[in-house]
């Protein structure tokens, strides 16, 4: 139960180790800052759930991961300006007592996400 995130990088293959996220809650067009975080070995945030069932509440919520600056720091050549730079996910919270997993498949030039379990 509660939130989590998980990133893979469909250009290599692999979890997307290093890349630097953050999270926020949101209220119209106000963000707050809850969380930032680098990504680890497995793509995911290394202190676990970014909310737990306890704590996770019902609302709306933004992740925006540095897509651009973990391309480039794998040595990936990038045109300037970059297709991709930050990916902002805007993503709602009905039901406290469900796990709600946010993962993101990315490239240089593409991404999806989806509702996981």
């Amino acid at each position: 139960m509660g939130l989590s995130t998980h990133v893979l990088d469909t250009m290599h293959g692999s979890p997307a180790a290093g890349m630097a996220v953050a999270l926020y809650t949101t209220q119209g067009d106000a963000a707050t800052l809850v969380r930032q975080f680098t990504l680890n070995a497995d793509g995911r945030n290394p202190d676990g759930p970014l909310y737990d069932n306890t704590s996770l509440r019902k609302g709306t919520y933004r992740l925006v991961f540095d897509v651009a600056g973990y391309f480039k720091a794998r040595g990936v050549v990038l045109p300037e300006p970059n297709f991709l730079n930050r990916v902002s996910l805007d993503f709602g919270v009905a039901h406290e007592d469900q796990h709600y997993h946010v993962p993101l498949l990315v490239s240089p030039w593409s991404y999806s996400t989806y509702r996981g379990s």
